[in-house]
């Protein structure tokens, strides 16, 4: 049996877990959580890790604005969707929580603005 060693992500708290995995890396079992989501958080973390990216786009005038995921990516697509987000140029009208990329990287995430131009 294999032992991986995490951070609970989910809360401010930062539990320490232990996730004990099978020969095939499934999880067994989790210790160290102070709540549920703890678990939920290295089961998934050990299967099919999620993440959400944040970053900038380009606007048509030049400036750039703050932007995310509206939902967790598989952590293996982050690149791809960065380099989606990198090769895009938006509107200068954008409100906070416009869709700029609709299905970024064929994920069923959308890139959304998350702020004000500086």
């Amino acid at each position: 049996m294999e032992k991986r060693y995490l951070t609970c992500i989910i809360c401010p708290r930062g539990c320490s877990l232990t996730v004990d995995l099978d020969e095939c890396g499934k999880p067994l079992g989790v210790a160290g959580n102070a709540c549920p989501r703890g678990v939920d958080y290295a089961i998934t973390e050990c299967t099919a890790p999620m993440r959400t990216v944040t970053s900038t786009v380009r606007c048509a005038d030049g400036s750039v604005i703050p932007v995310k995921t509206d939902r967790s990516v598989p952590k293996g697509k982050v690149f791809e969707v960065m380099a989606e987000i990198n090769r895009t140029t938006a509107p200068s009208d954008l409100a906070v929580g416009d869709v700029v990329i609709a299905d970024v990287s064929d994920t069923g995430a959308a890139v959304v603005v998350t702020g004000k131009k500086p």
